[in-house]
């Protein structure tokens, strides 16, 4: 979903609360200065940069795909791009924080899921934290995120998560697909990988503007596409 959305000028709703959900964390955390950051799954880079520009010691943004970081790399900042697997990112490290946005959800099976999980936790040093934004399950086909950037066309049972069909309702229109683990199974995998503690945040929103109201923003508060997964090492 991230890696789609990427690309989006002006960037879908959703997105824009994911990311306001994302800051908003890192201030209550206080910030990011003086740390070594990891932004796995960083697509085009728009997660790398906000740590960078917060001051962190070192960034870096890893992703599976070259054409994705070379865009990245276009974006400037003082950041390292890593083209590679999740499973390479213990070599990278370690470091004292990692982002993930929409990653875990992109795993097929159960066995990937926690393989992910332990990448990303054998990259962070002892104490340290992972937050993931991840999508909400259950909502699927239920709630009407169209007005958000996201319409869900078909939620097809099977495997061990069922599979979901989607569309970017961005011009033009961009399909993806990925999986509707529930909240139970992230939490067992981070558990599962040596996480300590696991916490969950709601999604927060930015202030009403003159295209999306309190009254825009409190509909999509009710049922939202995505929550924040606080994780300690």
């Amino acid at each position: 979903m991230r890696q789609q959305y990427d690309t989006s000028t002006p960037p879908p709703a959703f997105s824009v609360a994911d990311a306001f959900t994302l800051r908003t964390a890192l201030d209550a955390l206080g910030g990011v200065r003086g740390l070594d950051t990891l932004d796995a799954a960083c697509g085009h880079g728009s997660t790398t940069r906000l740590l960078a520009s917060g001051g962190a010691r070192r960034t870096v943004g890893v992703d599976s795909c070259p054409e994705r970081i070379r865009q990245a790399r276009q974006g400037g900042g003082d950041v390292e791009y890593v083209v590679a697997e999740a499973a390479d990112i213990a070599a990278l490290g370690p470091f004292d924080l990692a982002t993930a946005v929409y990653l875990f959800n992109q795993a097929h099976d159960r066995t990937a899921l926690h393989a992910m999980f332990r990448a990303v936790r054998a990259g962070l040093r002892p104490g340290g934290r992972l937050l993931a934004i991840v999508p909400n399950p259950g909502a699927f086909p239920y709630a009407d995120w169209t007005p958000y950037g996201i319409s869900v066309v078909e939620r097809a049972p099977g495997g061990d998560a069922p599979l979901l069909r989607a569309r970017l309702e961005t011009d033009p229109p961009v399909p993806f697909e990925c999986r509707e683990w529930a909240h139970a199974d992230f939490a067992e995998a981070a558990a599962d990988a040596g996480f300590t503690t696991v916490a969950w945040q709601p999604t927060r929103t930015p202030p009403a503007c003159a295209n999306r109201d309190e009254t825009y923003w409190a509909r999509y508060r009710t049922a939202p596409v995505g929550s924040l997964m606080n994780c300690v090492a």
